[in-house]
């Protein structure tokens, strides 16, 4: 096993265990975020019937005309103000953080401060 397969695997261990603490509900819906190396994407779901209500990316056309490089912290600042204006318009103001098993620093970290600038709670 080569050890991006040991990372990823690990990656997967820790978001299996969040995931059993964290659901999103109707009066609270998750905010789910997957990070790649060029790309940060920021959904938000309603896990009792499976609909992903609001989403945002930096491959999103609004989005990616005025970034420029997508894989930086800019970048995820601007797809975590995006996802809460969108959120924001469909009156969920109250999310549950679900943060896909990735370190809570760097890219995550901006997503959700911009989010949380922007009017969304959790």
């Amino acid at each position: 096993m080569n050890v991006a397969t040991k990372r990823r695997q690990a990656r997967l261990k820790r978001q299996a265990r969040v995931r059993r603490k964290v659901a999103g509900t109707v009066e609270r819906p998750r905010l789910c975020i997957f990070r790649s190396a060029k790309h940060i994407y920021a959904q938000i779901i309603e896990d009792t019937t499976g609909k992903t209500l609001v989403s945002a990316s930096t491959l999103s056309k609004d989005l990616a005309d005025g970034l420029g490089t997508c894989g930086n912290v800019a970048a995820a600042r601007a797809v975590g103000t995006a996802v809460a204006k969108k959120a924001l318009a469909k009156d969920i103001k109250e999310v549950v953080f679900d943060r896909n098993g990735f370190l809570y620093h760097g890219r995550i970290k901006g997503l959700a401060d911009a989010a949380r600038e922007a009017g969304l709670s959790f």
